[in-house]
């Protein structure tokens, strides 16, 4: 089962009072109660006939009991009800898979212990749901990175140069195709996911459960809206990867330019 089928809350019932409920029910069983009345009686006339004497204070007692009850039931029900509609994983991933194409700008800050500022690199990007994602360096020097589910390539003049399957840098830009993409198989392998926020502004936590990446990374961040706007990268030694994606817009289809850069 995946994490995100694990952490999926159930809430279609509820036990409320000593009762399991679904909204639909509580709802019926409160109004089985008055329809049970006659239709001439008014909240005035039953409070009429309710007892007067000393006598009946025990009779009184039960009745104000009996209304707190129900009220609670019902405040009980209210509480419960936002917890079916809260944003989890499941509609994350699928918020995030929409779009057919995105493209932006990125900043990328590389924070080293033995450097007092980060190192920063400027460039584009261009994520394409049905063939993968387009790294553009423009500073400080240009370079040009596509990644697709064969692998990760750089450009050379004309041509694309298929890169090692296991270095460093290529195993980094499969985490961000999978976390742009929201493609949740990718990172549910590794990693235990913890959800934040709502859909205009959530925050995802990645923490390595593989030995390997537990190694490299400390703790992962990504922090978004209808799109992923920052993504930080905490390393094991104290280093950190801070990438943001700055003026994201989603378009329905590629130039022809970036279509033929995908079929090379």
């Amino acid at each position: 089962m995946s994490i995100f089928a694990l952490i999926k809350r159930r809430t279609d019932r509820k036990r409320i009072c000593g009762r399991e409920f679904s909204g639909s029910e509580f709802i019926r069983e409160e109004a089985s109660t008055y329809d049970a009345s006659s239709s001439s009686e008014t909240p005035l006339s039953r409070m009429n006939s309710l007892p007067q004497s000393s006598g009946d204070s025990v009779g009184l007692a039960l009745f104000h009991k009996n209304i707190l009850r129900r009220f609670l039931c019902l405040l009980a029900l209210l509480t419960l009800t936002p917890l079916a509609h809260a944003f989890d994983l499941p509609q994350l991933s699928e918020q995030l898979a929409k779009p057919v194409v995105v493209r932006g700008n990125f900043i990328q800050e590389k924070h080293l212990r033995a450097l007092p500022q980060p190192l920063v690199s400027k460039g584009r990007f261009v994520l394409a749901k049905e063939f993968g994602l387009l790294w553009l360096l423009d500073t400080p020097l240009k370079q040009d990175y596509r990644i697709v589910a064969a692998g990760i390539s750089r450009r050379d003049g004309q041509s694309w140069q298929l890169l090692p399957n296991k270095s460093a840098g290529a195993e980094q830009n499969r985490l961000f195709l999978a976390v742009l993409q929201g493609d949740s198989s990718g990172l549910q392998r590794d990693f235990d996911l913890q959800l934040k926020g709502d859909a205009q502004a959530w925050q995802l936590t990645l923490t390595p459960r593989s030995l390997l990446l537990q190694q490299v990374f400390k703790q992962i961040n990504i922090d978004g809206g209808a799109l992923v706007q920052r993504i930080e990268l905490l390393e094991t030694q104290g280093d950190s990867t801070v990438l943001k994606m700055l003026d994201s817009q989603s378009v329905p289809a590629l130039s022809d330019a970036e279509r033929n850069d995908f079929a090379k």
